[in-house]
């Protein structure tokens, strides 16, 4: 079952919580949550199948017509089967797993072995791997249900791609959702999935996630492991969740995290994982917390000067206040050494190999190297002349010593940073800017010229491989949600996403788009 062909725009505007099939059996389905689907199927007010047809419903309501959010790359024909086998398992006594029958949207850059795994590239548009990525097989046999694969930026960068078009942002259809794991961002957010699972290179993860008002981690980069996705940068690469709620969130690095022999980094992770992430969450755990304002934009392009900026810069403030009630001990204005050098680690050098590496471990794919997908002319142009500026760059190259260099020292300024003030985590927002406005041409041109990421702080975490956390702040007067960040040292995921828990039950700043014509 592929996508749903069927395009058009409702004249109306249309709350989510109107949306089919919500109230049927006394069960709301937006916004709930795992422990509630968990309690409404132990309780018997929920069946497994009753669930996925749902959310089956709204993506065939939502996701191609009306708002036309284009989220959804490959729904899963399966689902239904295995909603029902989940049921006769409940029936029997015998309930699979800690995230028995909840329905998870996986990024389409992530293997699975039933469905195809495109990279939002329609050169990949009919292949299917032979194997599960671990994270999937993991969450398998944790009883969750791969629902949909989600569209994605093509070879996961932006927001297009040859596969499927256009990603749309679930609170503004006219502007974009953040990249590449905007498809995942998007729909989560109009409640698409229950959680879903995203990528992180250089924001991936975070970046749709605050745009859509979302809880997105990017993980310790040892913490997960990374077989069975395609590669960009493998010494950044990494995959997180991305939920409506910090306890969900937590509950999906739980299925996500730890050891894997396939992926050897992960051997760092060993003795860092707690028997479950969720242990942590407490409304208090921001009293007494130091945390410290990194206000320097790290984009060279934030336009401090701008209405745009102040419209996020409003909602910023708002959150630091309130960081401040819910207890923390906030340093403002933290000043970091050598934070400049998170704009120039700029590491292309390990992409092409990379690539060739992953691409040689698939005997049924459509090509068999980097330059093929060059050559193959379906990338989309803007897309294309990015990834042609990669050719032939080695690890072997000098510019490479150079990033090593930049990512060590810009690593040695956080911690000291943080050992100097005393900090737990140090906290930004995720953009200085709200998304921009998608053009009709977007897709045709090879330099799109349409503002996309201005204000980007996502560079940080990935550039010295440490946790952040994006979390709900609040919204702009246009009504575009802007997302705060916790960065914390490696393995501080248990301190982050306590933090978050307490930020987000203080606030309670996550609120469903509303549908527009777009």
């Amino acid at each position: 079952m592929r996508n749903f062909p069927s395009r058009g725009p409702f004249g109306f505007a249309l709350v989510l919580a109107l949306a089919p099939g919500l109230h049927a059996q006394g069960f709301d389905l937006v916004e709930t949550t795992i422990a509630k689907v968990q309690e409404a199927l132990a309780k018997g007010r929920l069946t497994c199948h009753d669930l996925v047809q749902r959310y089956l419903d709204r993506i065939a309501a939502y996701d191609k017509v009306g708002p036309a959010l284009n989220t959804i790359q490959t729904v899963n024909p399966g689902a239904i089967a295995l909603a029902d086998s989940l049921d006769r398992a409940r029936r029997a006594g015998t309930p699979v797993g800690r995230l028995h029958c909840i329905p998870v949207l996986v990024k389409d850059q992530i293997e699975t072995s039933d469905l195809p795994t495109t990279y939002g590239s329609a050169l990949f548009r009919d292949f299917v791997p032979r194997r599960d990525a671990t994270v999937v097989a993991r969450l398998r046999a944790a009883g969750a249900i791969i629902l949909a694969k989600t569209t994605m930026g093509e070879f996961a960068s932006r927001y297009l791609g040859s596969a499927f078009g256009i990603i749309r942002n679930a609170y503004d259809p006219t502007r974009n959702p953040s990249g590449s794991s905007g498809g995942t961002g998007s729909g989560v957010a109009a409640n698409f999935g229950l959680v879903g699972i995203g990528e992180d290179t250089g924001g991936s993860v975070r970046g749709p996630s605050a745009v859509n008002a979302l809880v997105g981690l990017r993980p310790t980069l040892q913490l997960v492991s990374r077989f069975g996705m395609l590669p960009a940068n493998p010494t950044q690469d990494t995959m997180g969740p991305m939920a409506r709620t910090v306890m969900d969130a937590a509950l999906l690095l739980d299925i996500m995290a730890g050891y894997d022999p396939q992926d050897p980094i992960t051997a760092w992770a060993a003795t860092h994982i707690p028997r479950s992430y969720a242990d942590g969450l407490r409304n208090d755990r921001l009293r007494g917390a130091r945390i410290g304002i990194l206000r320097q934009p790290m984009d060279s392009g934030t336009d401090t000067k701008s209405e745009d900026f102040a419209k996020v810069a409003t909602v910023v403030n708002n959150a630091i206040a309130e960081l401040r009630t819910l207890g923390a001990v906030v340093v403002d204005s933290l000043v970091v050494d050598s934070l400049e050098l998170v704009r120039r680690i700029d590491n292309n050098y390990e992409t092409e190999a990379a690539t060739n590496q992953y691409l040689a471990q698939h005997p049924n794919a459509p090509v068999k190297t980097f330059k093929d997908i060059l050559l193959s002319g379906a990338v989309v142009p803007s897309r294309e002349r990015a990834l042609i500026g990669l050719v032939n760059l080695t690890t072997d190259d000098y510019g490479y010593l150079k990033v090593l260099q930049r990512r060590e020292t810009l690593r040695v300024a956080i911690l000291t940073t943080m050992a100097n003030q005393r900090l737990d985590a140090i906290v930004y927002p995720t953009f200085w800017n709200q998304p921009s406005t998608i053009p009709d041409s977007v897709l045709f041109r090879s330099r799109p010229n349409d503002g996309y990421g201005r204000g980007d702080n996502r560079g940080l975490s990935p550039a010295i491989g440490f946790p952040a956390l994006t979390v709900p702040a609040g919204f702009t007067t246009d009504g575009l949600p802007v997302g705060i960040e916790f960065l914390g040292r490696p393995f501080s995921e248990p301190l982050l996403l306590g933090l978050g828990y307490a930020y987000e039950q203080g606030t309670h700043h996550r609120k469903p788009p509303v549908f527009r014509n777009p």
